[in-house]
C-alpha cells in the first residue's frame, strides 16, 4: 500500500538543501536503473530544471539561512557514481548522447566539478568538453532527421565553446514556428515542439530566442488549448516560453498553475508499484514547479521526503473535449465564436462554463484563436486561410 505524502501548510518547515537532496535521490536512486532511458531522460529533466534557474548552483543560493556553496556536492552526491563513468555510457547508449551530455554538463556547472570563472566554464577536471568534442568526431549530430534535436545539439554543444553548423536551421524553425493558425489546432507533438524551439533559441532564457508576434501567437494559441484541456504540463511549458520571450502570461493561466501546483500529492511506493513509473505525473510535477521558479521565485520549497515517490496531479477536467465536439457539429457557423457560443454554453456545466469564460478574458486574442480552432467549411469548400500576423 502506497503511503500518500501531502504537500506541507508553510508552518512545516524544512531546509531547502533537504528538499533538493530527497527530490534527486529519488528521481536518481529509486525510479528506474541508469541503463534505463527513462533514467536518462528524468534526470536530464531534473537537472536542467535546476541548473536554468539555478536552485543548486554554487553561486551563492540561500538555502535555509545557507548558502549552497559547498552543500552542492552532497545534493548531487547520488549522481557522482554517473559522471564518472559517463565515457563508458555515452560509447555505449550514443544514441541517447543529447542526454548524458545534458547530465554531464548540468553537474559540471551546479557544482559537482568545480568550474572556472564564468557559466559555462568548466575547470580542467571537467569532462563535459572531451565527451562534446567526441560526439562530433563520432558525426552523432550529423544523423538527427529532426530540427527540433538539431537544435538541442547545437545548444548543448555550444555550452562548451564547440560549432555545430546546420545551415538553414533557424529559418526553419522561425518558419515553423510563425505558422500561428496552425497551434490553434490540437497537436501536442507540435506543441511540445514550439516550446522546446522557444527553449532552445533563447538558451532557456539567457538571451533573446528573437520571436516574431506571429510565434506569440502560436504561444498563446497553445496556451488556450491547454488551459482549455486543464493541461498543467503544456501551459507550464508555454507560460515559462512566454517569459522567456519577454512577454507575460496570462494572469488568469498563472494563477491557476500556482493552485494546481499545491495540489500535487507524492505517493511514497516502490519501483514494483503499478502502473509503471513513467506514466506516473513526474515531468508535470517538474514543469509546474519550474514555472513556479519564475511566477514566484521560489521552486521545491515544499516538504520532499526521503523515499520512493510517484507524482500524483490533482483531478481537473477541462472544456476542450466538448468545445471539439460542439464546433465539429456547427458546421458553417463553427468559425463564429459570438453565434455559436449560446450553444456551446448550453451544453455545458456550471464549473465548465466558468472555465471557458475564464479562458476567453485570458486572451484578447480568443476570437482569433477560436476561428482558426473551429476549422469551419470542408475541402471542397475550405475557409479562407487565417492571417498569422
Amino acid at each position: 500500500m502506497a503511503q500518500i505524502l501531502r504537500f506541507p501548510k508553510s508552518n512545516w518547515p524544512l531546509r531547502r538543501v533537504d528538499t533538493l537532496s530527497h527530490l534527486i535521490e529519488a528521481v536518481s536512486c529509486h525510479r528506474h536503473a541508469q541503463e534505463d532511458v527513462y533514467w536518462l531522460k528524468e534526470n536530464a529533466e531534473l537537472l536542467n530544471v535546476l541548473e536554468c534557474t539555478k536552485e543548486a548552483s554554487g553561486a551563492g543560493v540561500a538555502v535555509g539561512g545557507r548558502d549552497l556553496d559547498g552543500i552542492a556536492l552532497a545534493v548531487l552526491a547520488p549522481l557522482r557514481a554517473f559522471y564518472a563513468g559517463a565515457d563508458r555510457h555515452l560509447c555505449f547508449f550514443r544514441q541517447y548522447y543529447r542526454f548524458v551530455l545534458s547530465i554531464c554538463m548540468d553537474l559540471e556547472d551546479l557544482g559537482l566539478v568545480r568550474s572556472g570563472v564564468g557559466s559555462g566554464s568548466v575547470g580542467s577536471a571537467g569532462k563535459g568538453e572531451a565527451l562534446a568534442r567526441w560526439v562530433i568526431e563520432q558525426g552523432l549530430p550529423s544523423h538527427e532527421l529532426s530540427d527540433l534535436q538539431r537544435a538541442e545539439a547545437r545548444r548543448l554543444l555550444a555550452r562548451r565553446g564547440l560549432v555545430a553548423d546546420f545551415p538553414g536551421l533557424d529559418e526553419r524553425l522561425h518558419a515553423f514556428v510563425d505558422e500561428s493558425a496552425q497551434f490553434a489546432v490540437p497537436n501536442r507533438k507540435a506543441a511540445y515542439e514550439l516550446t522546446h524551439i522557444v527553449f532552445y533559441l533563447s538558451d532557456y532564457g539567457r538571451r533573446s530566442p528573437g520571436l516574431s508576434p506571429a510565434a506569440v501567437q502560436s504561444l498563446t494559441h497553445v496556451g488556450l488549448l491547454a488551459f482549455l484541456d486543464q493541461d498543467a504540463d503544456l501551459l507550464s511549458e508555454i507560460c515559462i516560453s512566454l517569459r522567456y520571450c519577454g512577454q507575460t502570461p496570462s494572469a488568469i493561466w498563472e494563477d491557476w498553475l500556482a493552485r494546481h501546483h499545491q495540489g500535487f500529492t507524492l505517493m511514497e511506493a516502490g519501483r514494483a508499484a503499478a502502473p509503471p513509473l513513467h506514466r506516473d505525473d513526474y515531468h508535470m510535477f517538474l514543469v509546474s514547479s519550474w514555472h513556479q521558479a519564475l511566477y514566484a521565485g521560489s521552486c521545491f520549497y515544499d516538504r520532499i521526503p526521503s523515499a520512493a515517490l510517484r507524482f500524483q496531479r490533482p483531478a481537473e477536467q477541462g472544456v476542450l473535449h466538448h468545445l471539439s465536439q460542439a464546433v465539429f457539429q456547427a458546421g458553417s457557423q463553427a468559425g463564429d465564436w459570438q453565434a455559436l457560443r449560446p450553444l456551446i454554453s448550453a451544453g455545458l456545466s456550471e464549473s465548465a462554463y466558468e472555465l471557458l469564460c475564464a479562458a476567453e478574458r485570458s486572451s484578447v486574442g480568443f476570437e482569433t484563436f477560436f476561428e482558426a480552432f473551429a476549422r469551419s467549411g470542408t475541402t471542397e469548400r475550405p475557409i479562407a486561410r487565417v492571417n498569422n500576423g
